[in-house]
C-alpha cells in the first residue's frame, strides 16, 4: 500500500509512444521528477512524494521502458533529447508554467537540458547523484568489456555490465548492480524495491537506450550544456556512489554556480537509503526559491513560561497500545496535573483517545494509515507481520515526516512512542534531530522469522535485528527512557540472530520493566454480576464473547466461530454468542443465526469480556492479557504468519498458565464447537496479573518532565 495515492493519472503520447505521469497534492509551486533511468521508474521517489505533497504539487512521470510508460525499442525514441520533450508535454498536460525539477542519476542531466531549452519553465533544479555525461572520468570500475562473451569465461563483478551478460542473466546482473548501488549495511528492502522495479521494465528498451544517442559528444559539450543554467541548482552525492563519480556532482555544482551536498557513508541512491535528510534539504530547498512566499509570524516562549507538555504516539496496530497509553497518561495527569498530554494518532486509536477526553493533534490529519497497509496485507485470518512492517517502509518514512515537523514547530519536554516504529527507526538513523527527552516503549523484542520462511527470512530478521542492535550501541543515550511492558521472563528466550545476543539477555540489559499494564482494575465478583445485568445476561445463561480487535483481519474468525455456533449450541443448551466486529468490520457483514448478536464498535470491551463465560480471540496480547486478568477461560487463534502471536504471545500466556491455543484450521465447525463446549464456564488458575504498571510506566517518564 502507498502511503499516498494519486490525485490525476494520465498519459501523453508523442510520436505513438504514450508516457505515464501521476500528479499528488496542490500548492503554490510544483515539484516535477524528470523520468528517472528506465532500469527502474517514479516509485524510487516514494520517500520524498508524500512529503512534498503536502504543501507542493508534486509531478512524476515513468521513463519510457518502466513504469506505466510504453517499453519502445528504437534507439531515437530512447535519446536524452526525448526524455525532455516527454517532460515538457506532460507539464503542458498538467497546466505547470515552470517547476523545480529534480532528477537522479541520469535523469539530473533531463533536468538540466530543461532548464537550459526552457529557461523560463524550471524555478529550479534539485539533483542526486548527478549523472552529467562526459564531465569527469567513469569510475574505473565502470569500464568494462562490452563485447564479453560466455567464450571469455564467467562474468565477474562489473562485467555483468554488459549487454551480452544482460541476454544472458539479466536478473543476476539486476541484482549485483542494485547491491552495489546501497552499499550501507541494512539495505535489504531499498534492495528488494529496485531490483523489482528493474523486473518491471523491458530489457530490450534497455538495450535500445544503450545504444541511444546523446545530444553533447564529449566533456567540453556537456560543460558548454551546464554553462548556460541560469536557475538555483542544488546537488546531493554520496562518499560511497559506486555508480557515479562523487566529482561529477562537484564539478556540476561549480559550472552551474549551485550548491553541492555530500553525504558521507552513503551510496548512489540516499533518497531511499537516508530519506529524512534528503527530504529536509529538498524542501529548504523549495521554499527558499518561493521568495514571495507569505512568512508566518515567529512566536518564542521563554523556557521557563513553558507549558510541560508530552507527546504520545501510539501504534494504531491493534488498540490494545491505546488502553495501555490512554492508562499512562491518566497517571501522568494524576502525578503532575501541570503537564499537557498531546497525542499524535491515527484512526482508530484517534477516535477512542478523543472519546476520552485526551487531546489529538491536528497533525494527525496527515498521517497515513498503518491500520489500512496491514489489512492490505493480510489474507485469511494470515498476517505476515514481519514482512507487512517490512512492506510498509514508505508509510514510516511519511509517518515521521509528519511527527518531525511537529516537534520542530512546537516545544515538548518528553515525546513517548508505543511501538511507533517510525520514529524510533528515523530517529537512531538521525539522531541530531533529537531535541527532547525521548521514551521508547514495547511489550516485544526481537524480529523472529517464520519456519517456512527459510533461510532468507531467518537473514531478514537477523538482519533488522542486527540494526537495531548497532543503532542502540552506537547512540546508547538517544532512548531515554526503554521500557518494556511485562517483567524480563515475559521475554522469549531465541536468539536475535547470528553472533547477536539473546533476546532476553539483550532486553535485560537494555530496558526498564513496568510489569504487564492493563490499563483497569479487574472486575470483582460482584462487579461482574452487575455487568451481566447491564448487558441482559442471566446470571446462570453461559456466554461466549467473540472479539478480534481493531482490524478487519478477524473477519475470517468471526465467521468460523458463527458457524460453529450452532453445534456448540446443541452441547450447551442456552448457549449465547456475543460477537465484537470492532471499529472496521461492518456487523452487517455477519450472518447471523438465532441466539448470536452481532456489535460494532464497543468501548470498554474488557469489561464485556471479563463478564463472559467463555472468549474466542485472536492472539493479540492485549486481549489475551486482559483476560488473564479477569479469570476468564479463552480460546486464541493466532494469526498464520504473525511472528508475535505465534511465537512472542503463547511464551507469555503460558507463564501465566492461560488460555487454550488453537491453529486456524482448527476452528472447522465441529473442532471449535467442540472447544466452545470443553472450556466455557470452565474455572482458571491464572497467576495474577500487575495492576501497578501504568503507574510505573508514568513515573519514569514523568521524570523527565
Amino acid at each position: 500500500m502507498r502511503a499516498r495515492y494519486p490525485d490525476v493519472e494520465g498519459y501523453v503520447e508523442r510520436d505513438g509512444v504514450k508516457v505515464g505521469y501521476e500528479v499528488f497534492g496542490s500548492g503554490p509551486t510544483t515539484v516535477v521528477f524528470t523520468p528517472i533511468d528506465l532500469i527502474v521508474h517514479s516509485r524510487a521517489w516514494k520517500a520524498q512524494v508524500p512529503y512534498l505533497a503536502r504543501w507542493h504539487r508534486v509531478v512524476v512521470i515513468d521513463p519510457r521502458g518502466n513504469g506505466r510508460s510504453d517499453r519502445p525499442h528504437d534507439p531515437s525514441a530512447l535519446t536524452d533529447l526525448q526524455a525532455m520533450a516527454d517532460t515538457v508535454a506532460v507539464m503542458d498536460d498538467v497546466g505547470v508554467d515552470q517547476a523545480v525539477v529534480a532528477g537522479l542519476c541520469s535523469s539530473t542531466w533531463t533536468a538540466t537540458l530543461l532548464a537550459v531549452h526552457h529557461p523560463e519553465r524550471v524555478a529550479g533544479v534539485f539533483a542526486v547523484a548527478a549523472g552529467i555525461p562526459y564531465l569527469t572520468p567513469r569510475l574505473p570500475h565502470r569500464l568494462t568489456d562490452d563485447d564479453w562473451d560466455e567464450s571469455m569465461g564467467p562474468a565477474v563483478g562489473w562485467q555483468k555490465e554488459s549487454v551480452n551478460y544482460w541476454r544472458q542473466d539479466y536478473r543476476d546482473f539486476v541484482e549485483f548492480f542494485f547491491g552495489q548501488l546501497l552499499p550501507e549495511p541494512h539495505s535489504t528492502k531499498q534492495w528488494e524495491d529496485a531490483v523489482g522495479w528493474a523486473l518491471e521494465g523491458d530489457l530490450e528498451s534497455m538495450l535500445a537506450h544503450e545504444e541511444a544517442p546523446l545530444c553533447v559528444p564529449d566533456q567540453a559539450g556537456a560543460e558548454a550544456v551546464l554553462a548556460r543554467v541560469r536557475c538555483p541548482v542544488l546537488v546531493v552525492h554520496g562518499s560511497a556512489d559506486m555508480c557515479q563519480p562523487q566529482a561529477r556532482s562537484v564539478r556540476f555544482a561549480e559550472l552551474t554556480g549551485g550548491r553541492f551536498v555530500g553525504i558521507e557513508g552513503a551510496g548512489h541512491l540516499p533518497q531511499a537509503r537516508e530519506p529524512v535528510l534528503v527530504n529536509h534539504l529538498f524542501r529548504d530547498f523549495v521554499d527558499g526559491l518561493a521568495t514571495t512566499r507569505a512568512t508566518a509570524p515567529i512566536r518564542w516562549t521563554r523556557p521557563l513560561n513553558r507549558q510541560r507538555k508530552v507527546l504520545m504516539v501510539s501504534s494504531p496496530i491493534g488498540l490494545g497500545h491505546t488502553r495501555r497509553d490512554l492508562a499512562i497518561a491518566q497517571e501522568l495527569h494524576a502525578l503532575r496535573p501541570d503537564i499537557q498530554v498531546d497525542w499524535l494518532a491515527q484512526a482508530p486509536v484517534s477516535d477512542v483517545v478523543a472519546s476520552s477526553g485526551e487531546t489529538v493533534h491536528p497533525a494527525s490529519g496527515f498521517l497515513a494509515s498503518e491500520v489500512e497497509h496491514m489489512e492490505s496485507e493480510s489474507a485469511e485470518h494470515d498476517l505476515h507481520a514481519f514482512q507487512a512492517i517490512r512492506a510498509m517502509d514508505e508509510i514510516l518514512v511519511t509517518n515521521f515526516m509528519v511527527f518531525d515537523e511537529l516537534v520542530r514547530t512546537e516545544h515538548y519536554d518528553a515525546w513517548v512512542a508505543d511501538e511507533g516504529w517510525d520514529v524510533d527507526y528515523f530517529l537512531h538513523e538521525n539522531p541530531e534531530l533529537k531535541s527532547s527527552a525521548y521514551v521508547w516503549m514495547t511489550d516485544f523484542v526481537g524480529w523472529l522469522p517464520m519456519p517456512d520462511g527459510g533461510e532468507q527470512e531467518r537473514l531478514l530478521a537477523s538482519d533488522y535485528n542486527a540494526e537495531m542492535v548497532e543503532q542502540v550501541a552506537r547512540f546508547p543515550r538517544l532512548r531515554d527512557r526503554s521500557l518494556f511492558v511485562g517483567d524480563p521472563v515475559d521475554c522469549v528466550p531465541d536468539g536475535l540472530g547470528d553472533g547477536l545476543p539473546s533476546v532476553r539477555g539483550w532486553t535485560e540489559s537494555h530496558f526498564d520493566f513496568t510489569g504487564y499494564i492493563t490499563g483497569y482494575q479487574p472486575l470483582t465478583d460482584d462487579e461482574r454480576l452487575e455487568m451481566r445485568a447491564e448487558l441482559g445476561w442471566r446470571p446462570d445463561e453461559q456466554v461466549v464473547v467473540v472479539a478480534v480487535g481493531g482490524t478487519s483481519v478477524g473477519a475470517p474468525l468471526l465467521r468460523r466461530t458463527i458457524a460453529a455456533y450452532p453445534a456448540a449450541a446443541q452441547a450447551v443448551p442456552g448457549l449465547r454468542m456475543e460477537v465484537v466486529a470492532g471499529p472496521r468490520i461492518d456487523p452487517a457483514s455477519m450472518a447471523a443465526p438465532e441466539g448470536v448478536q452481532v456489535h460494532g464498535y464497543v468501548p470498554d470491551l474488557y469489561r464485556v469480556l471479563a463478564a463472559s463465560d467463555l472468549a474466542v480471540v485472536q492472539g493479540g496480547l492485549t486481549t489475551c492479557m486482559e483476560l488473564v486478568a479477569n479469570r476468564r477461560p479463552f480460546l486464541y487463534v493466532p494469526l498464520r504468519h504473525h511472528f508475535e502471536q505465534t511465537f512472542h504471545v503463547p511464551h507469555r500466556l503460558a507463564r501465566y498458565g492461560a488460555g487454550r491455543r488453537l491453529d486456524y484450521d482448527d476452528t472447522v465447525p465441529e473442532s471449535l464447537a467442540a472447544a466452545i463446549a470443553a472450556e466455557v464456564g470452565q474455572p482458571v488458575a491464572y497467576r495474577p496479573v500487575e495492576t501497578d504498571g501504568a503507574a510505573r510506566a508514568a513515573r519514569r517518564i514523568a521524570e523527565l518532565v
